[in-house]
């Protein structure tokens, strides 16, 4: 929980960076790590935390202060993991560095393959995927969306439910990365 907890706003702007219902936080935050991240950790190796749980102190400031942080009530179950969305649920994102497949990204290896590798074998609800050492946002959540967008080329929605490709064979996109 620990490098959940850190932020860098938090630090260099003073301010608590601590859920108002820790029991919440933990439920959704393990919900996270068993679900997803521990089974990539297992596939791809060390999983690199960049941002994990914000409290909603820390994240209106972000927001208001233009340091990359949606509006509260659009982060519950995102990056704000103690608060019920507006359906009730519970969820949890992390941004997440993958070292290995930074590297094969640096090497010519398309974010897609990653993409459509969690895709078909992850529980997730939505990806986003960010230029800067092909990190990317990964959520879980009890009602998920299996929704994957980028800001890396091809820019946009790689896939949501509705979208002829959510059930296709993947398969040949993710074999080199194995």
């Amino acid at each position: 929980m620990r490098e959940f907890l850190y932020s860098e706003i938090a630090n260099f702007y003073g301010l608590t960076n601590v859920p108002e219902d820790p029991d919440m936080a933990i439920a959704a935050g393990r919900q996270l790590c068993e679900n997803l991240l521990e089974p990539l950790n297992t596939a791809f190796g060390r999983v690199s935390i960049r941002s994990g749980y914000r409290s909603p102190e820390v994240n209106a400031y972000g927001n208001q202060h233009g340091l990359n942080c949606a509006a509260n009530e659009a982060n519950y179950t995102h990056h704000i993991w103690d608060k019920l969305d507006c359906n009730g649920h519970i969820g949890a994102t992390a941004c997440v560095v993958l070292p290995r497949f930074t590297r094969l990204s640096r090497e010519g290896t398309d974010w897609r393959s990653l993409a459509w590798w969690i895709h078909d074998h992850l529980p997730y609800s939505h990806l986003c995927f960010f230029p800067k050492l092909t990190a990317f946002n990964i959520q879980w959540h009890e009602k998920p969306l299996r929704r994957i967008d980028s800001y890396i080329a091809p820019k946009g929605c790689l896939t949501k439910q509705g979208m002829d490709n959510q059930d296709a064979d993947h398969s040949a996109y993710y074999t080199a990365i194995l």
